[in-house]
């Protein structure tokens, strides 16, 4: 009796017993475990060395270069508008001014004046972006070389020169605010192929967008990881690094256009 029940129970505690033991054959390893992990962690950071190559923050004298040139682009453009009556460091609010000039004057509203300066702003700031493309080939600061900085900002110069001499003497506000706005043409297209698209030194809006959008993801990180900089781990510290570095470009930048168009102010008062 006590044989024929072990040989019934034998098969059945081996019944219980295979699931477990194919589990623990399908199971992986401890070795395989910890080579998967490290697997995982070389190629997150290889990810974050990419990310933090990604971005590489110009050197302190172009960036203090850069933002001097956005103060006096601020302060141009606020002269210009007390002075002449325009903008001329940008060409949104110019290509908008001539849509309503155009309207008003298919209405009769106003004469063609209004379309025409406007075109005449947008025309003048695009021939200030081609001389700088004439100029300036490489985005490389080059020294006697095909990349003519110091030429193009002799020229802005000139630009500028001729544009308070035209509004003094020959009292022509709008030929001054064309001058002007080549001016700005040619140094934004300038700075635009030394720096990239990142910098932009005769207009905000767009920096204005690329603070605002950096540190909604840097919070979006932080808020992630209930805000404590410890859980981070190396592929999002590389990204709030990247991200810090930027807003050290931007942030300045802005507040320079800004003090310039105070000082601009001020000056013109």
């Amino acid at each position: 009796m006590a044989a024929a029940a072990s040989a019934l129970t034998t098969p059945r505690r081996a019944a219980q017993q295979q699931p477990v033991a194919e589990r623990q054959a399908n199971a992986p390893s401890q070795p395989q475990q910890v080579k998967k992990a490290t697997s995982e962690s070389t190629e997150l950071h290889a990810v974050a060395r990419t990310t933090r190559a990604g971005f590489k923050r110009p050197s302190a004298w172009v960036l203090v270069f850069g933002w001097s040139l956005a103060a006096c682009a601020g302060m141009v453009n606020s002269v210009s508008y007390g002075a002449l009556g325009h903008f001329v460091s940008h060409a949104t609010g110019t290509t908008t001014s001539i849509a309503l000039g155009l309207e008003g004057y298919h209405h009769g509203k106003i004469g063609f004046e209004k379309a025409s300066e406007a075109m005449g702003l947008l025309l003048s700031f695009l021939v200030g972006a081609f001389l700088c493309g004439l100029l300036i080939d490489k985005n490389q600061v080059h020294f006697g070389g095909k990349a003519l900085y110091g030429a193009a900002l002799l020229g802005n110069s000139c630009l500028l020169a001729a544009a308070v001499v035209l509004d003094v003497t020959a009292e022509a506000p709008s030929t001054a605010a064309f001058l002007c706005a080549a001016a700005c043409g040619l140094q934004n297209a300038m700075c635009t192929s030394h720096f990239g698209a990142v910098v932009r030194t005769t207009h905000v809006t767009g920096t204005i967008t690329d603070i605002g959008s950096t540190t909604g993801r840097m919070a979006m990180i932080y808020l992630r990881k209930g805000c404590r900089r410890s859980r981070l781990n190396v592929l999002e510290r590389a990204e709030v690094g990247v991200d810090a570095r930027k807003l050290l470009v931007l942030g300045p930048m802005w507040l320079s256009f800004f003090l310039g168009t105070v000082w601009g102010a001020f000056l013109q008062h």
